[in-house]
């Protein structure tokens, strides 16, 4: 799903790994208002191996980062369970689409499963269904039938924003009060 480009102040890549299905969503600050760039999954079960299914995400990784060009990438840092194997290739994936990121020297940022489900609906519990309605209310999606894994990016991409909102950088170097003042006029009332 795409959306219009619209002036935005920043650009935020969530990326949901996966290793049959791995979810993006870019998301587009103004402000303090965000809004749906663009979102979906890339579909890797129909790859033979795995280094297919690696070659696969790091093309549609450079093409959403070449055609989007964004600020910042949250990844949702993977579950473990018991399963080393299952570890083991969704590092592989997750490392890629970092990879793909790092090429263009764009900051990435990682968040436990738990983090980004409290981040969205205040509760580190939610269930995917739960993230994905907070969601649509959230960024105004009009679509009912909206993959999963596509709604998990997104949640990733919203974390961030959540978690960086307040935080506005510092321009220059401070060596004092005076030169925090001078540097920052619009950080001091």
């Amino acid at each position: 799903m795409k959306n219009d480009k619209i002036k935005q102040d920043r650009i935020i890549m969530g990326i949901d790994p996966g290793t049959n299905l791995m979810g993006y969503g870019l998301i587009g600050v103004q402000g303090k208002k965000m809004s749906v760039i663009c979102y979906g999954a890339i579909n890797l079960s129909k790859y033979s191996n795995q280094a297919l299914k690696l070659k696969r995400i790091s093309e549609r990784m450079s093409e959403l980062i070449q055609e989007y060009k964004p600020d910042e990438m949250a990844l949702e840092s993977p579950f473990y369970g018991k399963n080393i194997q299952v570890a083991l290739k969704l590092g592989r994936a997750q490392g890629v689409a970092m990879a793909a990121a790092l090429v263009k020297e764009i900051p990435i940022t990682e968040y436990a499963p738990r983090k980004v489900k409290q981040s969205v609906t205040g509760n580190g519990n939610a269930s995917k269904e739960q993230v994905a309605a907070m969601l649509q209310k959230l960024l105004e999606l009009k679509e009912d039938n909206i993959v999963i894994d596509a709604t998990d990016a997104l949640g990733v991409a919203v974390c961030h924003f959540f978690q960086t909102a307040h935080s506005t950088p510092i321009q220059g170097k401070v060596s004092g009060w005076e030169s925090f003042v001078k540097g920052n006029p619009n950080r001091v009332k």
